[in-house]
């Protein structure tokens, strides 16, 4: 079991069939932490209007979250994104140690960072919502895709493959948007005076410097299954799903020890 002093994730989309909520459940009960931000796109509502539906391995994410809330103290910070906007009817909220904010601010060492999810800084989902969610469905249909792909694969015996994150790394309007999202949100950190800037929107797990200002993302659990995370000395890095689980299941087996049935 490992411990940190923060956990960052975000864009889950409880709610649809591309959310990967069984692992993020197991990520949760092996990973303990102070503080949990969830940052945004946590439940999709905009899915479960329009045809989503609500399951059981949804609901274990966010009972995972409470007995983290209330065997382990953790503080839970929940931002809200644009596929959970229905939370701007809450906000601000606070609940013995749960909160749900617009966005907020977090130090770390000598650093100030500035914490959101990101969709107010991308002109189509903060002012074109409509367009916003034609884009959704496209990329929902490249989920689609990318299930039935990787049917196929497994009934080969082939290893996951991605063709929404290759059709995001190669078509060309996809990678400047990425660019131009990673551009304003430090032009808005500098601007104000942080030292860096942690959100989560775009999908797409980094953490670099740019000009000066670094530059946090979480991921998602819809493909990449991936989390910031903040050490006890206040070292940010990202780690993934499928990296560190396999560790921790190897040690729980290692360490298993069988009831003794002679006693029983």
């Amino acid at each position: 079991m490992a411990v940190f002093k923060t956990i960052v994730i975000s864009d889950v989309h409880l709610g649809t069939k591309d959310a990967k909520s069984k692992e993020l459940a197991k990520f949760l009960k092996y990973n303990h932490c102070r503080r949990l931000i969830l940052n945004g796109d946590i439940i999709d509502a905009w899915h479960l209007n329009r045809s989503g539906k609500w399951k059981k391995k949804d609901t274990r994410v966010l009972r995972r979250v409470l007995a983290m809330v209330e065997h382990h103290n953790t503080e839970v910070i929940y931002v809200r994104g644009n596929h959970d906007d229905f939370l701007n009817h809450l906000i601000p909220f606070m609940f013995g140690r749960i909160k749900i904010v617009d966005h907020f601010e977090i130090k770390s060492k000598a650093t100030t960072y500035f914490v959101t999810h990101g969709d107010i800084f991308d002109v189509v989902s903060s002012k074109f919502k409509w367009l916003a969610k034609i884009g959704d469905m496209g990329y929902k249909m490249l989920l689609w895709l990318n299930r039935r792909h990787n049917r196929k694969r497994a009934l080969l015996g082939l290893p996951y493959d991605s063709v929404s994150q290759k059709v995001k790394q190669k078509v060309k309007i996809a990678v400047n948007f990425i660019s131009d999202f990673e551009d304003v949100m430090v032009n808005y950190a500098k601007s104000k005076g942080y030292g860096g800037v942690i959100c989560g929107h775009i999908h797409k797990p980094d953490n670099k410097i740019i000009d000066g200002i670094h530059y946090l993302n979480s991921g998602d659990w819809v493909e990449t299954m991936s989390a910031l995370v903040e050490d006890i000395k206040g070292n940010w890095e990202v780690i993934y799903f499928d990296t560190i689980i396999p560790i921790f299941a190897k040690e729980e087996k290692k360490n298993f020890k069988p009831p003794n049935l002679n006693n029983s």
